[in-house]
């Protein structure tokens, strides 16, 4: 299958042809203790970097079957999950079923352009940088930034090519002839890719840090200037 954005939407709708697969694939792991200690740290992530607030409306880029938006729904006024596989979403609406504050939104694999421009508060992206190629990497980082409100936050990650497990993976990619290198193959980011991306994108007030293989970057929409 041909390696871009146009293959994202066929080849993760392969991938979650049953939610076990869809796990294995957005997780590594369909173990739910796994599920949930992982969920646990991506909100203690979003807690610390960004906060998490009652009014907020928040949006998750590449959300898959919904583990995170189960966690984080009942604790912000709306939560909104996009993903580029309509399968992923059918998984996430059951997952979400009891929550009334939830939109699924599909989308096309490189931007958000069913969600209105200044409309949610918070944006978030994990464990997604890594299926994705560059530009497509900042043009989420773009989009993030025209949907949230001024002083609205943005949150991703990465694995990090300078660690010793993301140069393994990196190595690991590099292996699988050019030829058979599937579209969601794993790519990994560093520091300075990730903070240029939040900068060159509008952001302010950019921060970024290693956690263990992961680069997280975080950054603010600025108030509009006036004369």
């Amino acid at each position: 299958m041909p390696d871009h954005p146009s293959a994202y939407k066929a080849t993760w709708n392969h991938l979650a042809a049953t939610e076990e697969s869809a796990l294995m694939h957005v997780a590594g792991y369909t173990d739910p203790e796994k599920i949930k200690e992982a969920t646990d740290i991506t909100l203690m992530w979003l807690r610390k970097c960004l906060g998490i607030h009652p009014m907020d409306t928040y949006l998750e880029i590449g959300c898959g079957v919904g583990r995170v938006g189960q966690a984080l729904a009942p604790q912000v006024h709306r939560w909104i999950g996009c993903d580029v596989s309509e399968a992923m979403l059918g998984y996430a609406k059951n997952r979400l079923a009891s929550h009334n504050n939830v939109d699924l939104v599909p989308i096309n694999g490189f931007d958000l352009s069913p969600i209105p421009d200044a409309s949610v508060d918070a944006v978030y992206c994990t464990v997604v940088f890594m299926h994705l190629q560059e530009w497509d990497r900042f043009n989420y980082v773009r989009e993030a930034y025209r949907i949230l409100k001024p002083g609205g936050r943005f949150f991703c990650d990465n694995a990090n090519l300078d660690s010793d497990i993301g140069w393994q993976v990196f190595m690991a990619s590099a292996a699988i002839p050019p030829e058979e290198r599937p579209p969601h193959i794993s790519r990994c980011s560093t520091e300075p890719e990730i903070r240029t991306y939040l900068i060159r994108a509008g952001f302010q007030d950019v921060q970024t840090q290693f956690a263990g293989v992961w680069v997280m970057g975080w950054g603010v929409k600025s108030f509009p200037s006036f004369p």
